[in-house]
């Protein structure tokens, strides 16, 4: 699999977990781009556990088929490899091309994304366009929530704009990884090294003392000192999705690092790391 965003790491865990040998290549030092750095390296170390082939700073410089059907990659460095099946996951460009756009005056972007206000508005004032297409957060949820926005505004007498603030998300990797809010650095850069506090551990799940499995979990999450808010979390385990979803409604109401402390944790779960971790790990 070539690529080092969420479907090119979701793929390469469904493949791995149907029991294929496979080989992640990305042209970057490590994955994940954008996501915190402590996750994504947990990440990483988690897909070598599962016997997962990551190849960093590494591209593909052609491919040619053997005469047994499977495929020859030479890389840019002169070494190949032979696979059954090569899956390019490097991006996606908005699909607006043939759709008169260019021809009534829309404003489009160097990828072809449409642009638009807080309102989802072209510079067209009856064209509207809101998803992936404008290219601003992508993600299902978001899409759906503008064009909610959109229907609210013009035909439901109350306007309102989508917020992209403390978005709650998921990487469906192995385990999955569950984010919200900004990444440490992010925070750092915002607030200043000596505002911002982290939290974080790693251990593995107590059902998997009983497993061969070298799955592990990670939880951290990033505090505002000045404010004592929680401005980030990132975790990474089989029920990331499920936390993560309830941590934004939890961030987005203000909770402090105190509301965190004071909350009694359900066990045995993994989630009640976070309301155990006291000591600052940096």
């Amino acid at each position: 699999i070539v690529g080092g965003g969420y479907i090119a790491v979701e793929f390469a865990g469904i493949f791995s977990g149907y029991g294929s040998d496979v080989s992640l290549v990305y042209r970057g030092g490590l994955f994940l781009r954008g996501f915190d750095e402590d996750a994504r390296k947990f990440v990483a170390e988690q897909y070598t556990a599962r016997g997962i082939d990551l190849r960093f700073n590494a591209n593909i410089a052609k491919v040619e088929k053997n005469d047994d059907g499977s495929l020859l990659a030479t890389y840019e460095d002169g070494s190949q490899m032979t696979a059954d099946t090569i899956m390019y996951a490097t991006g996606r460009l908005p699909k607006t091309k043939n759709l008169g756009l260019e021809e009534v005056g829309v404003k489009m972007g160097k990828k072809g994304e449409v642009i638009v206000n807080e309102y989802s508005q072209t510079n067209i004032e009856n064209i509207y366009c809101v998803g992936d297409a404008t290219d601003r957060m992508n993600l299902t949820p978001i899409a759906l929530a503008e064009g909610h926005c959109f229907a609210d505004t013009e035909f439901g007498d109350n306007v309102r704009i989508a917020s992209y603030d403390l978005v709650p998300t998921t990487i469906f990797c192995q385990p999955p990884l569950g984010t919200c809010g900004l990444t440490e650095a992010e925070a750092r850069a915002k607030f200043g090294d000596e505002d911002v506090v982290i939290f974080k551990s790693s251990f593995k799940p107590l059902k998997h003392t009983l497993t061969d499995s070298p799955e592990r979990a990670f939880y951290k999450l990033i505090v505002q000192k000045s404010t004592d808010k929680v401005v980030g979390a990132h975790l990474c385990e089989a029920s990331a999705g499920e936390v993560i979803q309830l941590m934004g409604v939890a961030m987005k109401a203000g909770a402090t690092k105190r509301n965190f402390d004071e909350t009694i944790g359900v066990h045995p779960t993994s989630a009640e790391e976070l309301v155990t971790m006291r000591t600052p790990s940096k």
